[in-house]
């Protein structure tokens, strides 16, 4: 948990004098749509709507992948952390540099286009996480960002001028954004950081064009409304958390919006909101022409380890007992692995993918048959997974040619502590904490589950438990990183380790690839530098 401060930062456009042949073409929601049939851009936050951070691009592979070399390099220019999920479109990159600067380069050789910075105010509260920015959007001739001020901002794709900035909500209560936005037909939407300041979440539409709110659904209901009963105490709603601060999926055909929760607020106390506490911990269905929940999945009622459900769902349509299904799987940050069918909700099936101690498996309908006298107390309760998880915010992948789902899975416990639940606006609201093992107790491990079953196919096992995000390519590679600045590549049908490099820093980027020319790239943030790779 931090509180982050900050000094006012302008709003600044740079615009460079030249831009590459081709650049700033249109992206129309049909193009994002079929994004799958034009692998040489990377069109949304994970690639395309199903989310499965997969490259159909074969250029760099198992037979050549040891001759990657850098191709060139772009230094941000703030001190920050990386996080950056990069889009490209025809020849632009369009990134984020913390804390919600916007740049957009040109890929054949990193020149900086043009580079905005919003408007920072020296008091801005950011409670929960690093003053980070995960990635833009794009539609049509605007990008997309959100800021930790609480803004969300539509800028013209050629010049980074602003065409309308709107707040989305008051910084002053804790509310933030981290996330890249996702654009789907004449809308954008978002979500907000800021559980961990006792907020109520929601995830919310802009008109792409006008930056008008078109709806806003809250994660937490109100008492009258479905799901309100489950809201025990005194007002506990009003405080109920359920951050939306990672991007959803969406699929088209259905119409739906998949958009994944937090935790319930206070973290590590729950005495004053009993019952199962929706929506926190869930996935939503949502309809986005008004919101409206679809249907929802709990994964953990009543979470009081700080286990939110934000992770990158994956859509992917599979044979499940010789019937095809459409399906949305996630790996939790509870420890477990969920598949549903992404039509209805329904459970199809769960196991645990790391080491748990809290429940007893999962019963016929995916809820935890959970362990009493796990909770957190004032001596303190050890419980696997930890409290930052058996996953993250970082991004998992799927490979439609193996039907694996790749994920860093972390292998660790806490020693979790139960405090006072007292709320102040513009503060931490977490009543608690942990202490998490570390040494050899700690680590990590790429694994390949089985993307219907859950069933672990290879392992590729890492020193420490960092935040590495994963991409999948049709060249039969898995890419990531390791916060000893270790980026490398697998086979993806065995796990066998084919070629790393040191880039020198903690590597928290988001893994991307494109192509240009006929020439295929793989581009990752770490420390301060986003590096660009190609073969020679």
């Amino acid at each position: 948990m931090t509180r982050t401060s900050a000094r006012i930062l302008p709003a600044i456009v740079f615009v460079a004098a030249l831009a590459p042949a081709g650049a700033f073409a249109q992206v129309s929601y049909d193009r994002i749509v079929k994004a799958e049939g034009e692998p040489a851009n990377w069109l949304t936050y994970a690639g395309t709507y199903k989310s499965q951070r997969y490259t159909q691009l074969d250029q760099i592979n198992r037979q050549n992948v040891a001759q990657l070399k850098p191709l060139w390099v772009y230094q941000i220019r703030a001190a920050g952390v990386l996080e950056t999920s990069p889009i490209v479109v025809d020849g632009v990159m369009y990134m984020t540099e913390p804390p919600s600067t916007v740049t957009a380069l040109d890929v054949r050789t990193g020149r900086p286009l043009w580079s905005w910075s919003p408007k920072i105010p020296n008091d801005v509260i950011v409670i929960g996480s690093p003053p980070v920015n995960r990635g833009v959007a794009v539609l049509d001739n605007m990008v997309y960002a959100g800021s930790i001020a609480g803004h969300l901002a539509a800028l013209d794709a050629k010049s980074g001028a602003v065409r309308w900035d709107v707040v989305v909500d008051d910084n002053k209560l804790g509310y933030y954004l981290t996330l890249a936005p996702l654009a789907i037909d004449g809308k954008i939407i978002v979500g907000v950081s800021g559980a961990e300041a006792g907020i109520r979440g929601f995830v919310d539409a802009y008109d792409a064009k006008t930056g008008k709110r078109v709806w806003r659904r809250h994660t937490i209901p109100a008492p009258g409304e479905p799901g309100g009963d489950t809201w025990g105490g005194k007002d506990s709603w009003k405080t109920g958390g359920g951050s939306t601060w990672l991007t959803g999926s969406y699929d088209p055909d259905l119409k739906t919006l998949y958009w994944a929760t937090g935790n319930p607020g206070p973290d590590w106390n729950g005495d004053n909101r009993p019952g199962d506490n929706l929506y926190t911990c869930s996935l939503l269905a949502l309809n986005p022409d008004d919101g409206t929940i679809k249907w929802h999945f709990q994964f953990t009622p009543h979470d009081t380890h700080d286990w939110d459900a934000v992770q990158n769902v994956i859509l992917f349509d599979a044979q499940v007992n010789g019937r095809g299904r459409k399906l949305v799987a996630q790996a939790n940050r509870n420890g477990f692995y969920y598949v549903l069918d992404r039509t209805n909700g329904e459970f199809i099936t769960g196991t645990a993918y790391v080491k748990q101690t809290w429940a007893d498996g999962l019963d016929a309908k995916g809820r935890p048959r959970v362990k009493p006298g796990l909770e957190p107390t004032v001596e303190g309760t050890l419980v696997y997974p930890s409290i930052s998880g058996a996953s993250n915010w970082y991004s998992p992948s799927y490979s439609p040619k193996t039907n694996l789902f790749y994920q860093v899975a972390r292998e660790w416990g806490t020693i979790f502590f139960k405090g006072e639940a007292v709320y102040k606006p513009g503060f931490g609201f977490t009543a608690g904490g942990g202490r998490t093992m570390n040494g050899d107790e700690a680590w990590a491990a790429v694994r390949a589950l089985d993307a219907t079953t859950g069933k672990l196919k290879w392992e590729f096992k890492l020193l420490s438990p960092g935040f590495s995000s994963l991409l999948s390519t049709a060249g039969g590679l898995v890419f990531g990183g390791t916060d000893e600045g270790n980026f490398f590549a697998l086979d993806a049908e065995t796990g066998k380790p084919l070629w790393d490099t040191q880039l020198g820093a903690n590597i928290r980027g988001i893994p991307v690839s494109f192509a240009v020319d006929g020439k295929q790239y793989i581009a990752i943030g770490a420390g301060f530098v986003l590096f660009v790779y190609g073969l020679p």
